[in-house]
């Protein structure tokens, strides 16, 4: 057999390479949605992508007779280390042929470098964090996935479990259907009751005033969700960035406020699965494949519920129930019937409970891995 070789890439042409190997991975498998490239380069040009600010990233090919046979990045987020106050790096943008000795090959380059970096324990996948595509896909593989979330073979499993991988958390995602949770009696009388007690205000984005809105998300996101298990609070430039690409796709009709007493307290974002349209664009966007985002958008059938948050001190009175009970009508308004909730941590009793009132059913598992180094 020839040697197999691990090498590190810099160059705009070897990043696109990197990129395009998943195509070998999934090629003929028929719920894979292609990445648009555009986006994969954008995040991992460590140049220019605010996130590489407070991180640094080396990224790995293997090798087999020039070919590509499997890719790999070490990431050391100093903002994660700085929040946590603990010295973990991730592992992410895995793809592999289904070799054990190829993705041990691949593990054990992430592993040193972080370990040069001064790193004492590996977590992933994180594509490049937790903000962004996040977790292994362990349950749910016969189902397309929705919006922004991740996508892998079923043998990753085996390659994580061989090297010595262990669980560290699990994610949820959960199925929701318009008819189900219509006829929750008890989430609409605790959306009654806690909208009747506090005076919660939900009103929907003012696309004209993105700006402003912006704004408000800024000061929402990190804080509603800064004590949740692996939260990295995100900069202000990476919520531009992010804001900035998802700016086309958004429903503002389905980008929720909360207001008590003229104070911000909550927000929603939920966006339609455009994966429903990308997955024919075999990741090009540009020339012809933009305009189909607007003439193929009514044939999107699904929303994904990407954050629901409230802050800490309004938590507990169950304003979600009432973000929730606006959400399923809304998303009814312009003929969404079908939503997920994801990514909700497996001991995150607050969200599950709220899916779970919602009638919805757990129908994807995903996994974030950890080894000491």
């Amino acid at each position: 057999m020839s040697q197999i070789t691990i090498r590190t890439i810099h160059t705009k042409k070897e990043i696109k390479s990197f990129i395009k190997f998943a195509w070998e991975i999934y090629k003929g498998n028929p719920y894979w949605v292609p990445p648009l490239i555009f986006d994969k380069m954008k995040i991992l040009d460590r140049g220019n992508h605010p996130f590489y600010k407070h991180a640094c990233a080396e990224f790995f090919i293997a090798e087999r007779n020039g070919k590509i046979i499997g890719r790999i990045a070490a990431i050391k987020n100093e903002l994660h280390n700085q929040v946590h106050e603990d010295k973990a790096g991730f592992w992410g943008f895995f793809e592999c042929i289904n070799d054990q000795s190829v993705a041990n090959m691949l593990f054990d380059a992430a592993k040193d470098w972080l370990r040069k970096n001064g790193c004492d324990q590996m977590l992933g996948p994180a594509n490049p964090s937790s903000n962004e595509e996040y977790g292994m896909l362990i349950e749910g593989f016969d189902d397309e996935p929705r919006l922004l979330m991740p996508y892998n073979p079923k043998y990753y499993l085996e390659l994580c479990d061989n090297y010595g991988f262990k669980k560290a958390k699990d994610l949820y995602a959960y199925n929701l259907e318009n008819s189900k949770a219509v006829s929750s009696e008890k989430l609409k009388r605790v959306a009654e009751i806690a909208q009747k007690r506090s005076g919660l205000k939900v009103y929907p984005m003012n696309i004209k005033e993105f700006k402003k809105e912006l704004d408000k998300v800024k000061f929402l996101y990190n804080k509603a969700w800064e004590k949740n298990w692996g939260f990295i609070p995100m900069t202000d430039a990476e919520i531009d960035a992010m804001a900035k690409d998802l700016k086309p796709l958004v429903e503002p009709s389905l980008v929720l406020f909360g207001e008590i007493d003229n104070k911000l307290v909550g927000f929603a974002l939920v966006m339609l699965d455009y994966n429903q349209i990308f997955k024919s664009f075999n990741g090009r966007l540009l020339p012809f494949n933009f305009l189909k985002l607007f003439t193929q958008k009514k044939k999107i059938t699904w929303s994904r519920v990407l954050t629901l948050g409230v802050i800490p001190e309004y938590q507990k009175r169950g304003l979600d129930a009432v973000f929730y009970w606006e959400i399923i009508n809304r998303a009814a308004n312009v003929g969404i019937l079908r939503g997920e909730a994801s990514w909700i941590l497996e001991d995150n009793d607050m969200m599950n409970r709220g899916a779970q009132v919602m009638n919805g059913e757990i129908y994807k598992k995903y996994r974030i891995y950890q080894s000491s180094i």
